[in-house]
């Protein structure tokens, strides 16, 4: 254990005075005991006694259940005081553990823990959640997380299943209606989303599942154009397992990174297929609320340069990182390079430049993916390092909804404490040749946000790392060259040069950095400088390490961002449309959200 950082949060056998779990243990009695202590307590809306089952650094992370936020509440004396304040508006009932659930599970020799998952209701709805629990003194188990998410509203279930519409519709009648939903010909929806990538189509299919008249503005031309006008080799870097849509899975035929033609074709078959309304080539140019019923009065310029306006009671900014720009660093001498000079964003294919000398500045995701892209088109390729990488591989088994709460109910928190510095040694030690091999060619490697890995960069960053994919080990063998160690000082007439005096030559530059700005001025050029400025910030973390303003409260009433990779797509979607549909049925207001920590 020597080779970990040293911690006094881990719940470790020695930190919580625990003799080591003997492999014999009944989870399954450890568990359903310890939950009907906890049921009993919280019944009694004695939340001391609740904080006591607790070990003291521990976490309890509530995605809109008891807090109607996004909450983690780190130590037993802030998970008391939530209680506390929570538990007798809340009244949560029916505590009920999935016996088949309970495990042992031993994450590292000095930790181990007992996992299940339970159900809940609550005055307004029912909930899903995890929990786990470490021994301490005397053979007892406390927790040490608590998960619980709000899954669906009383009275207002999905419309799926055995829930869906019985009645035959014959095909005539079908057409015409669909027609007069998409055009919104009756009424005006209750929801407006702008943007029909993943976030937008994901948000529009739950709401269309509790019954809220939604409608997706699409600037593009297609759905899915803003995959498929990008540069022609793009894939998906985490196996398509992990990128399931709601309520209509990828086929178990698809390769494991999918092809992102594939994936905007996808896009339009699941409009079709759910029945989303989608106005194409159509743009919102300026909305406004009106400060006394925070109705939108939104304005869309539609393709042949019709004007309709249209008064929503929700506005869903779904742009992933909308006005954000490419980040070009400025350098002198632009102006006298010969050859071309690009961002990632407007790199479309290699086989323009087959068979020239080619200069990519990144070593991330992008960057990496391009270089091996055109290192396979016959050109000669160095990849200029500005920082440190973070490299993995990966390999997960499909996930099912279960496996999205058990994910999804881990504090990030939690993670950035030392549990996920451990994480990232275990990853070097499983790719130790891989990260040998690049070092030895010079490639400087780092272990993430905080070291704690991945998952942290990904939200913080919004990057800041690459899943191997194939091009390290190109980097390795030298197909693909390195150049790091100094910064960059001024363009040449044939390539960089750099301010130790070094240069590299190439005929085009991709730089395949990241973007810069901030996603609230997108929202202002539309919305105005009182919505932009009155908006809270969005991605990073807040003192909670939650993510900020996405999927939750932006700080305006009825104004929503929604936004993230597909599987957090996936599963955050619920929650923002659960909250959009709770306003709607009139049981839950900004005011309800828990504010004190």
């Amino acid at each position: 254990m020597a080779d970990y950082p040293s911690s006094t949060t881990l719940p470790t056998f020695t930190n919580l005075h625990a003799a080591p779990v003997p492999n014999d243990l009944d989870a399954t009695y450890i568990a359903s005991k310890w939950l009907f202590a906890l049921s009993t307590a919280v019944t009694a809306c004695d939340a001391s006694n609740c904080a006591a089952l607790f070990v003291e650094h521990s976490f309890w992370r509530d995605l809109l259940a008891l807090t109607w936020d996004f909450r983690t509440f780190g130590g037993s004396t802030k998970i008391q005081r939530m209680l506390e304040d929570c538990l007798a508006v809340v009244q949560m009932t029916a505590m009920k553990m999935d016996e088949a659930s309970a495990t042992l599970q031993r994450p590292y020799p000095d930790i181990a823990w007992v996992s299940a998952t339970f159900t809940f209701e609550t005055k307004l709805g029912y909930g899903a959640g995890v929990f786990r629990l470490s021994p301490v003194e005397d053979g007892r188990f406390k927790a040490h997380t608590v998960f619980t998410n709000l899954n669906a509203l009383k009275g207002h279930p999905e419309q799926i299943g055995k829930l869906r519409n019985p009645h035959h519709t014959d095909g005539y009648k079908w057409a015409e209606q669909r027609r007069r939903e998409v055009e919104f010909i009756d009424n005006d929806p209750t929801v407006i989303i702008i943007g029909g990538a993943q976030s937008g189509l994901d948000v529009a299919a739950r709401l269309k599942v509790l019954g809220v008249s939604t409608l997706i503005v699409e600037k593009e031309q297609r759905v899915g154009d803003i995959w498929r006008n990008r540069y022609d080799a793009l894939c998906l870097q985490d196996p398509i397992w992990y990128q399931h849509m709601p309520y209509m899975p990828f086929p178990t035929s698809w390769p494991v990174h999918a092809p992102s033609t594939k994936l905007a074709n996808w896009f339009e078959s699941y409009v079709d297929a759910l029945e989303l309304n989608v106005w194409t080539s159509s743009l919102v140019s300026n909305a406004h609320q009106d400060p006394k019923t925070n109705i939108w009065s939104v304005s869309v310029t539609r393709e042949g340069g019709s004007t309709r306006t249209l008064r929503v009671k929700h506005l869903v900014f779904a742009i992933g990182f909308g006005d954000c720009l490419p980040t070009m660093p400025e350098y002198p001498g632009a102006d006298q390079f010969e050859g071309e000079i690009l961002h990632s964003t407007r790199y479309k294919t290699a086989r323009d430049y087959a068979g020239k000398k080619a200069i990519v500045v990144g070593a991330c995701g992008s960057g990496k993916f391009t270089a091996m892209l055109m290192h396979f088109f016959g050109l000669d390729v160095t990849m200029y390092q500005r920082s440190s990488t973070l490299v993995l591989t990966i390999t997960t088994d499909p996930l099912l909804e279960i496996a999205d709460l058990v994910s999804f109910s881990f504090p990030l928190a939690f993670i950035a404490d030392s549990f996920g510095k451990r994480q990232v040694l275990d990853c070097e030690k499983m790719d130790a040749d891989l990260l040998d091999g690049l070092k030895s060619r010079g490639f400087k490697l780092n272990r993430g946000t905080y070291d704690a890995g991945a998952y942290l960069n990904a939200w913080g960053r919004r990057g800041g790392h690459y899943i191997d994919i194939g091009a390290s080990q190109l980097i390795i063998d030298g197909k693909i060259k390195v150049k790091n160690g100094s910064q960059i000082e001024r363009f040449t007439r044939t390539g960089l040069k750099f301010e130790d005096g070094s240069e590299l030559t190439g005929d085009v530059i991709v730089f395949a950095t990241w973007v810069q700005g901030d996603i609230r001025k997108a929202i202002g050029n539309i919305c105005g400088e009182d919505v932009e400025r009155a908006c809270k910030p969005i991605w990073g973390y807040d003192e909670e390490t939650e993510i900020k303003g996405v999927w939750r409260d932006l700080g305006v009433p009825n104004l929503w961002y929604m936004g993230g990779g597909l599987a957090p797509c996936r599963f955050y979607s619920r929650h923002l449309a659960l909250q959009i549909k709770a306003i709607e049925e009139g049981i839950f207001y900004r005011k309800e959200r828990y504010s004190a920590s």
